[in-house]
């Protein structure tokens, strides 16, 4: 018998086993609903390759974006997130797997739902998550009958318009609901389930209006509440302060008024309150600070003194008070943990709390500019070692620049200017070897320029102008590689000239000085200058010929000087400024100054504000030539009529015309930042008539290309309106909130607001624009970029990256690039042509600056030559980042290995950006970011 047992056991065994999986099998509705969107997937121009190798008759428990329970023999989640699907007719099909508890379908290009998924997904009692973000959804809200069980619904980042009434009155479980980013109006909707269980309300950047709902107050689980960016009126109520779980308070660009409610301060769990860019009055309240971590009232009309207990608590880290009308002293006490402190634009006055900054070792930024602050600088400046901003400008601060800023070594943005310093600049300020913008303009200061500042080789703008500074300019100033503006008016320098960088692009201003004799020839270098200012010297002789090939030179200032001869023939475009010297010759070609401003071409540009000014509106551009000058094409991208509204039309004019609006350039283009009157800003971007990617038997090619790209706006900068001149092109987008991710790493921003899940978003936002690039999509061909760095990344948000300067790889040759040094992959030296490749080699040099928290150029070294030859990788990674969490720093240096691979000599070597995404996205997964 036993003898016999054991005969039969492997049978018995292999029938268990084999049971085990007809149990886990899927059911076959399943099995055949899947299958259908298989081949619906296959027929989609986006979608087909998503599915791409997989198995039609594999189990759809293996395929991509498809998950199931643990042993099987159920499908719980689709994820079918940047998929590219255009065609929405798979949704009724999904709707048919009754055990599903998540359907994702983000970030695709779907434009409707169709009501029979709707419909029948209300009858999946299991079903919690529903996620269409991130579409091109048009139409009203759907009505949502069902659903007992969902728990999160997100239908940002869409087009979706109308008001938000009862249609979400049936969802009884409701946890968490996304609205923002689309056109929705009416009241703030508040029927949301009869059982109130609300944590998270997101309705940021739509039209809602009327006043702040007293009923959100019902839901007692709220944690998180964003309104911001809306129409919103009247006062925050009273009753808020009874929300006791609340974290999050979001209530910036709105109309809101009254004052600040004291009751907040009750709520102990409130860490992050934000009502910028409203209309409160009236002072700030005591106490409001003691839970909270992050505290932004700028821009409103709040007046008083700063409450001494405001800065104290420990648990203080940000604090913006910018453009208010507080008055009074800046308070003494802080909280040692402060990382940022914007008090500027305002009426503070008194001196500096000096023995406070002493202890403020997290200090980051420090803005107290536009108030009336006295006194000297204090030196304990000196020992805020993590300081990367330091914003002083428009105060009545007096004596001389403390020696001990030159110890700050982190320190990247010193602005002094307009204040009553005097004595001589610091020579160790040269120590600063991370600085990028020093600005010392108007204020006292005597003695010549120390000639050690030239080794701050990270300088790309140094102001000195309207001092009393004299003797020669350092001849070793041409040892600058990467300073685009230098601004040295208004001085008492002389002597010889000496070769200045070929870097400059911005201005060159040597106004207002002693320099006399011939212009010196070595401007002729100088050939990507757009501003060059000679004015009010005793220079001599004829205006060289040289100047007319400077290909970048917009603007040439050579009035009141003691020029003579023949005032040579410029191009159009450019503004050639000479009275004042009496002795020049204009020949009939060439009109006289006062003639030539009569005829001058006037390009003005008129942008609108968009959903943080008075309307939802995006841009609206006009252009004002003379009949007698070339033809303007005027290009609307955004077809809404809303969108479509004209401000005055000087203000865009007066901002491009100057030099210090311009945020950066190329030889392809430059980007000019221009706040509306309501204040808020955009981008205008002006590309060169020398590199133009827009002739006329291309307009209607770029044109298209502008719209096409348009339709990517959740991963690239959107070009809202454009203006096509025989001649010149503008382009306008909205301003990202938080400028380039230059800026938040490396500029005037305050790189510690990244923390570790924020940088690893920015690399993947970055990747799935590039997949989306290189891959192609429904709206565009490839496009593979003539650059990508860091600056050319703008941040919508502080995890939200958009890739900029698309619309040059959609038009250009490919044959044609510029790529930023420390970006430039080996190959290009012999390659003359832009690859995919090239492109991922550029983003590896991203994302060592996001590890490593060091730019693409540091010292004259590269970034990405350095970490190769560094030998232990684990020291290269910003530990700032990482702090003392192991985790952190070993999830750092797995995407480190990432970024190394993309850095490989060899082109064919570096992954592609589609299977680096999967990578990314499965790591993002193991990480539980």
């Amino acid at each position: 018998m036993q003898a016999t047992m054991f005969v039969y056991l492997p049978s018995i065994l292999y029938l268990s086993f084999f049971s085990h999986l007809v149990l886990s099998q899927l059911p076959p509705n399943q099995i055949n609903v899947m299958r259908s969107v298989y081949d619906l997937f296959q027929n989609d121009t986006g979608a087909s390759f998503v599915w791409n190798g997989t198995d039609k008759a594999s189990t759809p428990c293996s395929w991509k974006g498809v998950s199931c329970n643990s042993d099987n023999s159920s499908l719980t989640k689709v994820t079918f997130s940047l998929f590219s699907i255009s065609s929405s007719e798979f949704l009724p099909f999904i709707c048919q797997i009754d055990t599903l508890e998540s359907i994702d379908v983000s970030q695709n290009f779907l434009s409707s739902i169709p009501n029979e998924f709707i419909t029948v997904c209300g009858g999946i009692s299991g079903l919690k998550l529903l996620n269409f973000s991130g579409n091109k959804l048009e139409g009203v809200l759907p009505t949502f009958t069902g659903y007992g069980k969902l728990e999160s619904l997100d239908f940002s980042f869409n087009d979706l318009k109308g008001k938000v009434d009862l249609q979400l009155d049936g969802l009884n479980s409701l946890k968490s609901l996304n609205l923002s980013s689309n056109m929705f109006s009416g009241s703030v909707p508040t029927s949301l389930g009869k059982f109130n269980l609300l944590e998270e309300l997101h309705l940021s950047a739509n039209s809602f209006e009327g006043e702040f709902p007293t009923q959100i107050v019902n839901f007692g689980n709220l944690t998180l509440i964003d309104l911001s960016l809306n129409f919103l009126s009247g006062v925050i109520p009273d009753r808020l302060g009874e929300l006791s779980k609340l974290q999050v308070l979001i209530l910036s660009n709105n109309r809101l008024s009254g004052t600040i409610p004291q009751s907040l301060r009750n709520i102990t769990t409130l860490t992050h309150f934000a009502v910028n860019q409203n209309d409160f009055v009236g002072n700030i309240p005591f106490g409001i600070t003691t839970y909270l971590r992050n505290l932004d009232l700028s821009f409103n009309t709040l007046n008083g003194t700063i409450p001494q207990d405001l800065l104290f608590p420990m648990n203080l880290q940000f604090v913006d008070l910018t453009s208010n009308k507080l008055e009074g002293p800046v308070p003494s006490n802080m909280s040692i943990n402060l990382i940022r402190l914007r008090l500027g634009q305002n009426a503070l006055n008194g001196s500096f709390p000096s023995a406070s900054f002493e202890s403020l070792q997290s200090l980051t930024y420090l803005e107290l500019d536009n108030n009336q602050l006295t006194g000297p600088i204090p030196s304990e400046l000196g020992k805020c070692q993590k300081l990367a901003l330091l914003n002083l400008a428009q105060n009545k601060l007096s004596g001389v620049i403390p020696v001990e800023l030159g110890d700050i070594s982190n320190l990247q943005v010193l602005s002094l200017q307009s204040n009553n310093l005097v004595g001589e600049i610091p020579s160790n300020i040269s120590q600063l070897n991370r600085l990028q913008r020093l600005n010392f303009s108007w204020n006292l200061l005597t003695g010549s320029i120390p000639s050690s500042l030239s080794s701050l080789r990270s300088l790309t703008n140094l102001n000195l102008q309207g001092n009393q500074l004299s003797g020669q300019i350092p001849v070793d100033i041409s040892n600058f590689n990467v300073l685009s503006e230098l601004q040295l008016g208004g001085n008492q320098l002389g002597g010889p000239i000496p070769d200045m960088p070929l870097s400059l692009q911005i201005a060159l201003n040597l106004s207002h000085n002693l320099f006399q004799g011939p212009i010196p020839s070595s401007f002729s270098r100088l050939t990507s200058l757009e501003v060059l200012d000679l004015s009010y010297h005793r220079f001599s002789g004829q205006i060289p010929d040289y100047l007319t090939g400077m290909g970048g030179l917009t603007r040439l200032v050579l009035s009141n000087n003691q020029l003579s001869g023949v005032v040579p023939k410029f191009e159009s475009f450019v503004s050639v400024e000479t009275g004042g010297n009496g002795d020049l010759i204009y020949p009939s070609a060439v009109a006289p100054p006062q003639a030539a401003a009569k005829k001058r071409k006037s390009i003005v540009v008129a942008v609108v504000v968009p959903i943080a000014c008075v309307a939802t509106i995006a841009v609206f551009v006009v252009i004002a030539i003379s009949t007698n000058l070339h033809q303007t094409e005027v290009c609307w991208i955004t077809g809404d009529s809303l969108h479509q509204f004209q401000i005055k039309l000087s203000k865009a004019m007066t901002a491009i015309c100057r030099p210090i609006n311009v945020m950066q350039s190329n030889q392809f283009y430059t980007y000019y930042k221009v706040m509306m009157p309501c204040g808020v800003y955009y981008c205008i971007k002006r590309i060169k008539k020398k590199n133009r990617s827009v002739s006329l038997h291309s307009l209607e090619r770029f044109k298209q290309g502008l719209v096409n790209i348009g339709h990517l706006s959740n991963y690239t900068m959107a070009p809202l309106a454009c203006v096509v001149e025989s001649d010149t092109t503008y382009i306008v987008y909205e301003y990202p909130q938080h400028g380039t991710l230059f800026d938040l790493l490396h500029g005037r921003c305050d790189d510690s607001t990244l923390d570790w899940k924020s940088r690893f978003d920015i690399v993947v936002g970055i990747c799935r624009g590039l997949a989306l690039l290189h891959g192609g999509s429904l709206f565009s061909d490839q496009i593979i970029l003539f650059h990508i760095s860091s600056s050319s990344i703008f941040m919508k948000h502080l995890n939200q990256p958009l890739i900029g300067d698309i619309e040059l790889g959609s038009t250009f040759n490919s044959s044609q690039f510029s790529v930023a040094v420390g970006y430039v992959p080996p190959e290009y030296a012999y390659v003359m042509k832009v690859t995919e490749a090239g492109n991922m080699y550029s983003f590896g040099v991203i994302m060592l600056e996001l590890l490593t928290g060091k730019p693409a150029i540091s010292e004259g070294t590269e970034l990405a030559k350095w970490i190769i030859q560094h030998e232990d990788l684990g020291e290269v990674v910003d530990s700032r980042v990482s702090g003392n969490s192991v985790q952190v720093h070993q999830q750092m240096l797995l995407v480190l290995e990432i970024a190394l691979q993309c850095l490989s000599v060899s082109p064919n070597e570096r992954p592609d950006a589609k299977e680096l995404l999967e990578t990314l996205l499965t790591l993002g997964q193991q990480f539980g970011i």
